[in-house]
């Protein structure tokens, strides 16, 4: 294991202190922490060193929104080539290790915990209607987890000193377990703020369940990706686990029969069902304004920290998001589509900026004989086992698949009317939060037997030495001048 990756936050920000932005001056979590990581994505990492209201506690911000950053944190080379561990992760998982003493209990508050006042929890956008904690990842075991471990983005509300609203998806596995044979009872868990990156990769994943089946081992996944196990330690007051080596850690239980309002206007207004009366909430992933909605109730028994904690707390709605989501989701579907038909599937793409969270997702195949052909459209068919994809496309082996246009331009000249595949109509499941109630699959590709109508235009790039005419600085300063789509095509002669 003298590869392994990074195992915490805090070896992330001495692998990459170059790589990172050093704020002293006073940062607000009201508006200025968001507006700043919002202002600077896909750069910096941004560490802020002065909240304001809160001395002595420090702020990560932007620290995955990187795809090249994210790959180099488990010795991955290449952004595209990472989804490809995260498959060998899921088939080779390595099982956690317990340790006695953790880093994240180094404080440990339980008589005296208050936690609207002891977490800087940030305000997003003026249109909030509260706090929201978006960063912190619910880890649930044993039974909580069907006998398995399950990681989660949640997103909360501190609304008192001890409890908090906390939104569960969907046919997420502890949904599943609460609204059905833990119905009437609490689940122990905890709440890790600031985790390792492989636990944030696995969390956002919110796994296709075909691949992914209730009870499997997910910190198996972490450790599997970040070559070594991930440490977790008993929690102090509940029959639960926290992450070692997360910075905050909130131990509690889940009410499977008690409901909160997320904000108080909600309570006070009762309505949720109908979006134009519903009050907002925050900016989520899908890139609209989420509403507050009656959910499940989160009661904290303790709340533990390293004695110096960072708070990290990713947009729901920003390429950051989009980083942390795409890799393991992209595994998923590669091996559901791997298992329908070995090799007929190259490649698998979730591009960042198109509400990659869960609604999109793209994947090249290569047609090998006549028989091959329809294929594609089963595998259309079966992503929308996830229950939240709204649109999937299947193109060509040569279509580049991280290239908008190259995709928009498959779309427009080999995609017919006859080729879209309807998901069945789904219920509202996220209460009028998200408006799309049924997903799309476009085919996108040439059928087998038309493959000589479709020969793409080839110029005579690729074996050109342009410094026969232009100098090598002219030509430097020419590409980079070129968009990544003109690029493309003078690479591939397109």
């Amino acid at each position: 294991m003298a590869n392994k990756g990074v195992t915490s936050m805090r070896e992330v920000i001495e692998k990459f202190k170059e790589e990172f932005i050093v704020i002293d001056e006073e940062v607000d979590p009201i508006y200025e922490i968001a507006g700043i990581q919002q202002s600077l994505q896909d750069s910096y990492g941004l560490l802020f060193n002065n909240i304001k209201g809160f001395p002595g506690l420090k702020g990560v911000g932007n620290a995955l929104s990187r795809e090249d950053m994210v790959a180099r944190m488990f010795n991955v080379d290449d952004w595209n080539k990472l989804k490809f561990k995260c498959v060998e992760a899921m088939k080779k998982p390595i099982p956690p290790k317990i340790v006695k003493n953790a880093p994240c209990q180094e404080v440990v508050h339980i008589d005296d915990m208050d936690l609207r006042s002891m977490l800087p929890v940030i305000k997003h956008s003026p249109r909030d209607g509260a706090h929201v904690s978006s960063g912190g990842i619910l880890l649930a075991m044993g039974e909580s987890a069907n006998g398995g471990s399950d990681l989660g983005f949640k997103r909360m509300h501190f609304r008192g000193k001890d409890w908090a609203s906390i939104w569960m998806g969907p046919g997420e596995h502890i949904t599943d377990l609460l609204t059905g044979e833990a119905r009437g009872k609490n689940l122990p868990v905890t709440i890790n703020i600031c985790a390792p990156p492989s636990t944030l990769l696995v969390a956002a994943a919110a796994f296709v369940h075909p691949v992914v089946p209730h009870g499997s081992d997910e910190l198996g996944f972490a450790g599997g990706l970040q070559d070594c196990p991930v440490e977790i330690v008993k929690a102090k007051t509940v029959d639960a686990y926290g992450i070692a080596n997360a910075e905050w850690v909130i131990e509690g239980y889940i009410s499977s029969s008690e409901r909160a309002w997320e904000t108080d206007e909600a309570q006070e207004t009762g309505r949720v069902y109908r979006r134009e009366t519903a009050p907002p909430f925050f900016p989520e992933w899908h890139g609209y304004l989420g509403r507050a909605m009656n959910v499940f109730k989160f009661s904290a028994t303790a709340l533990t920290h390293r004695k110096d904690p960072m708070l990290f707390a990713p947009h729901a709605r920003s390429i950051e998001a989009d980083v942390i989501a795409a890799p393991f989701r992209e595994a998923c579907f590669y091996e559901l589509f791997n298992r329908m038909d070995p090799g007929f599937v190259t490649d698998v793409s979730i591009m960042p900026g198109v509400a990659s969270w869960g609604a999109f997702v793209i994947f090249q195949v290569k047609k090998r004989r006549p028989r091959d052909e329809g294929v594609q459209k089963t595998m259309l068919s079966a992503c929308f086992q996830y229950p939240i994809l709204q649109m999937a496309i299947a193109v060509d082996e040569d279509v580049d698949i991280y290239n908008p246009r190259d995709v928009l331009w498959a779309i427009a000249t080999r995609c017919d009317p006859e080729h879209i595949i309807l998901a069945p109509p789904r219920p509202d499941m996220f209460q009028g939060a998200y408006p799309a109630r049924r997903g799309v699959g476009l085919d996108a590709t040439i059928a087998f037997d038309d493959k000589g109508f479709y020969e793409r235009a080839q110029y005579p790039t690729t074996n050109l030495d342009l410094e026969r005419w232009i100098s090598k600085d002219k030509i430097a300063a020419a590409r980079s001048m070129q968009g990544d789509f003109a690029r493309l095509l003078a690479m591939t002669g397109h």
